[in-house]
């Protein structure tokens, strides 16, 4: 009779977990920090920019330059005429601002599930980490009902990788903030009646979409008529 093998050795009693920190970031935490743009963010404004025209299908409408964007963005103090809402992300706390950029209007924490792959890191990168990811571009309206000033948000744009995450909230939200702060009556801005993601994004910040308006525009040379 053959003899019984020896009883295989105790397994190894595997290592505890190591907690997590009752504080601080989990996940895939993301930096984020709306700031009023300056001159120097033009190139990025300028991308920003064309990229909303081609996801608006109106890539064909698009004409501004750099220099045109440099010579009528930056003429009056922030709020008193157009105002550039930057949106900035990055992976790591952020260090100082860009040389003469105003302070941040806000900065958050953002956790993620997953890690985000922006392929357009070098071509938005803002100094350290960071990288350009949206806008918000407004200016001053009034009220005859109201008798109160409000903001018109002529566009609102957040980088495709970064959409569905909160960060177009941060910026509309920014937005309203200001417009609270100086005692506006209302924020009012468009959206195209496809855009229905949109559409149901503006109703859950608390938004009254109102479809009995139209859009009224003159430009080319429907206006250029009457300066003749």
């Amino acid at each position: 009779m053959a003899a019984a093998e020896p009883p295989p050795p105790p397994t190894p009693t595997p290592p505890a977990p190591t907690a997590l920190p009752e504080s601080g970031p989990v996940g895939n935490p993301i930096f984020a920090r709306i700031r009023i743009a300056n001159p120097s963010d033009v190139p990025h404004l300028h991308k920003l920019m064309y990229q909303l025209a081609v996801f608006e299908r109106l890539a064909h409408m698009f004409s501004a330059t750099e220099s045109s964007l440099s010579s009528t963005l930056f003429n009056s103090p922030p709020f008193q005429s157009v105002t550039v809402f930057l949106l900035e992300v990055s992976p790591t706390p952020f260090t100082d601002a860009p040389a003469g950029a105003h302070p941040p209007i806000t900065q958050v924490v953002v956790n993620l599930d997953l890690p985000i792959a922006d392929p357009e890191t070098q071509k938005f990168g803002s100094g350290g980490d960071a990288v350009v990811a949206g806008f918000a571009l407004f200016f001053p309206n009034y009220s005859t009902f109201l008798a109160k000033p409000g903001f018109y948000i002529e566009d609102l744009f957040v980088r495709d990788c970064y959409r569905r995450k909160g960060f177009g909230k941060i910026l509309l939200s920014a937005v309203a903030a200001q417009a609270v702060k100086m005692g506006y009556g209302r924020v009012e801005w468009c959206v195209l009646d496809w855009n229905v993601n949109a559409i149901k994004f503006y109703e859950e910040m608390g938004a009254e979409v109102l479809q009995e308006w139209r859009i009224c525009r003159l430009t080319g040379d429907a206006l250029q008529a009457y300066g003749k």
